[in-house]
């Protein structure tokens, strides 16, 4: 797939704000630091797109980027919220839980976990959650470049087996740095349009 255009993120914190025009959509999860807005950056090819910031937390509405004139990729707030109060936590709970329930567009979500370290319980919860909701999830672990070679099937098999993946789930290592992962990841969005 061919990247030609992405549209300024239209920004949302309630459903009345969503866009209407019933576009496939592709939802990014993942814990505050995980590399969500690198991971769009790279998908897109453009640099800081998406706002990249060394302090995790910085998402705190749902951004839909329209790609191509063609679909959105929506990123949402990290879970696991470094440093913001309980109440901002629940509010980012209650728009993620209303986007997920609302949404018949959404075509599949793809949950970002970090390569480097075992899923977090969070990661946890969240994936079987998006499966308690029969939603197609794809995982990707960011930051793949981050561990040797000599370790990679070790940490592809802890982060499998912590999830409880399945054969049929896809699993996809990704890498800003290399780019790794991308044109799997475009594919999985092309599949979905042509469904």
């Amino acid at each position: 797939m061919q990247i030609n255009s992405v549209a300024e993120p239209i920004i949302a914190i309630r459903i009345s704000q969503y866009p209407e025009d019933n576009k496939n959509e592709f939802l990014l999860l993942g814990r505050s630091n995980v590399g969500k807005s690198s991971f769009i950056n790279t998908l897109i090819e453009r640099k800081n797109f998406a706002r990249t910031s060394s302090k995790p937390g910085k998402t705190q509405t749902l951004n839909f980027y329209l790609v191509n004139d063609n679909f959105y990729l929506v990123d949402v707030p990290g879970y696991g919220f470094a440093n913001v109060s309980k109440d901002t936590q629940k509010k980012f709970g209650i728009m993620i839980e209303d986007y997920l329930r609302t949404r018949e567009n959404l075509k599949c979500v793809f949950l970002l976990v970090d390569y480097r370290h075992k899923p977090t319980e969070d990661d946890i919860l969240m994936y079987n959650f998006l499966k308690y909701y029969n939603l197609n999830v794809i995982v990707v672990a960011t930051k793949y470049d981050k561990i040797t070679k000599n370790n990679r099937l070790k940490q592809d098999k802890l982060i499998k087996e912590t999830l409880k993946l399945n054969e049929n789930d896809l699993f996809v290592p990704f890498s800003t740095i290399t780019k790794k992962g991308r044109n799997e990841v475009l594919e999985i969005i092309e599949n979905y349009l042509d469904k």
